[in-house]
């Protein structure tokens, strides 16, 4: 257990979560406080996703095995917006945060109609992540 700077509470010192995408699934557009770092495991790659603190660029990465554009670990920095979804038949992967992800650290696009109306304006072709 660990204490955040700005909290009286204890929290995790880190969470993990493992899960499994298949062709056409998409993780929601999201974003937490912390840097989330997402872990390749098995199956087809994954194409990761995140915005600029100013939206204005879009960062794509590949997960998957070790090969040219492609790296089995990338780390999201905290407050960005970040979807992801399988290149493929199906992607196992799994996220790990610290200090450990707290419910009230996370953010849904769909919930913020400024931000989410923003992005279906700069980035088009994201919106069917939405």
């Amino acid at each position: 257990m660990v204490r955040t700077s700005d909290s009286a509470a204890e929290r995790a010192a880190i969470t993990t979560i493992y899960f499994l995408l298949v062709a056409g699934q998409h993780s929601r557009w999201h974003r937490i406080r912390s840097d989330e770092v997402w872990h390749y495991y098995e199956g087809d790659p994954l194409e990761l996703i995140w915005l600029d603190a100013a939206k204005t660029v879009a960062q794509r990465h590949v997960l998957g095995p070790v090969a040219d554009k492609c790296q089995p670990v990338q780390i999201v920095p905290g407050g960005c917006w970040q979807a992801a979804r399988s290149l493929g038949e199906y992607t196992l992967v799994g996220c790990s945060v610290a200090p450990g992800l707290e419910f009230t650290d996370l953010s849904l696009l769909v919930d913020a109609p400024a931000e989410l109306a923003l992005v279906r304006d700069r980035f088009p072709d994201l919106a069917a992540l939405i």
